[in-house]
């Protein structure tokens, strides 16, 4: 069943740039090494506030992938400059 992972995070402004361009290669990484990403976006709620929504083929391809990939430089880097980081996942029951 699909999964829909959305983490919510805090950064600084002048990092805007920066969160995006490691959002982008955490997402690379990912795909590169994990199946089952189908998904994944970044957005702003405020100069601070960032989301991120990815949409998994299953839960089990996200518990892999969240596995795998702490500590890897990818993560590392997108997550150094995050804080207040929360998640939550969805599970999908109807597409209408």
């Amino acid at each position: 069943m699909t999964v829909i992972s959305i983490t919510q995070f805090q950064a600084d402004p002048a990092e805007a740039e920066q969160v995006q361009a490691r959002h982008a290669a955490l997402v690379a990484a990912v795909r590169a090494t994990q199946s089952g990403l189908t998904e994944a976006r970044l957005g702003r709620l405020n100069d601070e506030t960032w989301v991120g929504v990815w949409r998994w083929d299953s839960a089990a391809s996200l518990q892999a992938a969240r596995e795998a990939a702490p500590g890897t430089p990818a993560a590392t880097a997108a997550f150094a400059l995050a804080r207040d980081v929360t998640a939550q996942d969805i599970e999908v029951l109807a597409e209408l």
